[in-house]
């Protein structure tokens, strides 16, 4: 059985919320980021491999999706 708690829980400890909103919208970016990322690798990887377009097109392909994501999300 659970037994009683060693801390106060009636003075909770303060929090930087400043600090987490920072860390949260960095955490926000990068899962933003990280997703047009991956999308923007398979799209080339569709293209070269593929499609059997070669290597620059997939390259122009990566870009063009990178190129579009900016947009999207500024």
């Amino acid at each position: 059985m659970a037994g009683t708690p060693e801390f106060d829980i009636n003075n909770l400890a303060e929090m930087d919320y400043p600090e987490h909103e920072r860390t949260y919208s960095r955490f926000l970016a990068m899962t933003k980021w990280g997703s047009a990322a991956i999308i923007a690798i398979l799209v080339g990887m569709l293209v070269g491999l593929i499609m059997g377009a070669g290597v620059i097109a997939s390259v122009l392909a990566f870009a063009i999706v990178l190129a579009v994501a900016w947009l999207v999300f500024r």
